[in-house]
Parts: C-alpha cells; sequence; structure tokens
C-alpha cells in the first residue's frame, strides 16, 4: 500500500509499515530535528528521496500538495493534553489538530 504519514516525528511507525511492506509516499511533521533525522535515516537506509517527508505545519500545507495514498496514518500531538506535561491545558492549540 502507499502511505500518506502526518504527524511522522522521527518516523517510528513509518518504519513499521515500511517492514510490513507498504511505501511511504508522502510524510510531514513541524519539527525541524525530528524531520533532520527521519530523512538521516529514512534516505540512507531505504533510498527514500529526502523530499518525501515535508518539514512545515500542517495547517499551512495544500490538499493538493500531497500525493496520493492508499492509507494515511499519524502519530498525532498529545503533548497539550498529556500527563507528562505539567503545563497541560484544554485550550493548548495542539489539541485540535
Amino acid at each position: 500500500m502507499k502511505v500518506i504519514s502526518l504527524f511522522s516525528g522521527a518516523g517510528g511507525m513509518d518504519l513499521g509499515f515500511i517492514k510490513a511492506g507498504h511505501a511511504i509516499v508522502w510524510a510531514n511533521d513541524n519539527d525541524k530535528d525530528c524531520v533532520e533525522s527521519y530523512k538521516n535515516y529514512f534516505v540512507k537506509k531505504f533510498k527514500l528521496s529526502p523530499d518525501h517527508i515535508v518539514y512545515k505545519d500542517i495547517k499551512l500545507i495544500n490538499v493538493k500538495d500531497i500525493p496520493d495514498g492508499d492509507i494515511v496514518i499519524g502519530g498525532f500531538p498529545c503533548q497539550g493534553f498529556s500527563i507528562a506535561n505539567p503545563y497541560r491545558h484544554t485550550e493548548d492549540g495542539r489539541n485540535e489538530l
């Protein structure tokens, strides 16, 4: 299957899908360090194009720029409500993605 990966982080979920025989055709995250880590691993290890992961806020991406896929996966943000965040609150913008 062709996989679209949202909120990809460093690619843990993507790695599982690749190892299960699927192809990540497009990925996204808004954390620069995560995207660099993703590129350093996935581009070298699996010969993926460095352009397949996009460093940009998901709210600013035009859906027309995302290629066709068979499934959409995502590691959706939980920082705003996670018990690991001592400053969590319901108005945190990350809760609405």
